[in-house]
């Protein structure tokens, strides 16, 4: 037998966890081994169910969403699903709650009826399920910034991630030289957090962090996050690089997409550019990596012992699409490595 995934709602609304044991009801992989109106409760019950995954509120009475995540994480982290509201204020809490180690989050429409995000809410307690989480707070880390001496090769470096991919970013811009070459990176995110996830990282990093703009330059020292729930492509206009923002390409399952962004910097800058692709569930970003490498550029994958959920690296890995594997910690100094290698080679004589 199939063991199922014991699942504990955290939620201070009655409606909302009717909702969730109503779309979880017809699931056989999950059961509900029980429900919290309030972190205090919510706490006596994880030590008593022992729950495989938790959905969890960000807005509580008695304690706050986060500052209870921040207690989980620190004394028993275990897998979390954060239940936000689409707005500028649930904007950050969830971002913050991604920071302490939430493995995901939905986004409760406004009108409060979760079924809308039914299906979504399902595959992200399963993925989280079997999420490698830890405590580990990286905004609390002190990051210093590789020094780099030895020229840049490559003209752009394209990042793909999904799930637990805010903190591995985190993990990766904070340690990037402020001239390296400009950096494009398509996370799957949600309409609306893809700016405020900007902003943070850019209050914290030395290099700039923007989300990317329609037909602007692409800039060395500059950090360009796609837009959430629309694509970013890569234009090439005389010798510069123009990001492109695209609404909407029909079959495509995931907005940013990854393989979108690597495909078309595959097609425009060639054995110019860096690939790397980080933690996340799926196979996004696969076939794109693939055929980067196959125009000659460097391609790296986050390995499995340092991903959240070791999806679309292990898919981009048996494609033949990584060239190399590298865990989160040392991700940084690889891609600029891979960014300067030709450039050292080339003064050197090789």
């Amino acid at each position: 037998m199939i063991k199922k995934i014991r699942l504990l709602i955290i939620d201070d609304s009655p409606l909302i966890r009717a909702m969730i044991k109503s779309i979880v009801a017809d699931d056989p992989a999950i059961d509900v081994v029980g429900e919290a109106a309030d972190p205090m409760e919510a706490r006596e019950k994880i030590k008593q169910l022992n729950p495989d995954v938790v959905t969890l509120d960000v807005e509580m009475p008695k304690m706050d969403g986060l500052s209870f995540l921040e207690k989980i994480m620190s004394l028993r982290p275990m897998p979390v699903v954060m239940v936000s509201t689409l707005t500028q204020k649930g904007a950050d809490v969830t971002l913050r709650a991604l920071e302490l180690g939430a493995v995901d989050y939905v986004a409760k429409p406004l009108n409060q009826d979760l079924t809308v995000v039914g299906q979504e809410l399902l595959v992200k307690i399963k993925v989280a399920s079997n999420a490698r989480v830890s405590g580990k707070k990286h905004l609390d880390q002190a990051y210093k910034p590789i020094v780099n001496s030895g020229g840049y090769a490559k003209k752009l470096i394209a990042i793909g991630s999904s799930t637990g991919g805010v903190e591995a970013l985190y993990d990766i811009i904070l340690q990037l030289p402020v001239d390296c070459p400009p950096v494009v990176v398509a996370q799957h995110i949600s309409k609306g957090f893809s700016e405020r996830f900007a902003e943070r990282v850019n209050r914290c990093a030395e290099i700039n962090v923007k989300e990317a703009v329609d037909g602007e330059k692409l800039m060395a020292g500059m950090v360009y996050i796609a837009q959430g729930g629309k694509h970013i492509l890569i234009k090439k206009t005389g010798y510069e690089y123009y990001c492109q923002i695209v609404e909407d390409i029909e079959g495509e399952s995931f907005r940013p997409s990854v393989d979108r962004l690597f495909l078309s910097v595959a097609e425009v800058v060639g054995c110019d550019a860096v690939g790397v692709i980080l933690t996340g569930m799926g196979k996004d970003g696969a076939l794109g990596m693939l055929t980067m490498r196959k125009k000659g550029a460097p391609t790296l994958g986050q390995d499995e012992d340092s991903s959240v959920v070791y999806g679309m690296p292990r898919a981009a890995m048996m494609a033949g699409g990584v060239e190399k594997q590298v865990s989160l910690g040392q991700m940084a100094r690889h891609i600029v490595l891979a960014c300067s290698q030709s450039a050292r080679l080339k003064k050197a004589g090789g």
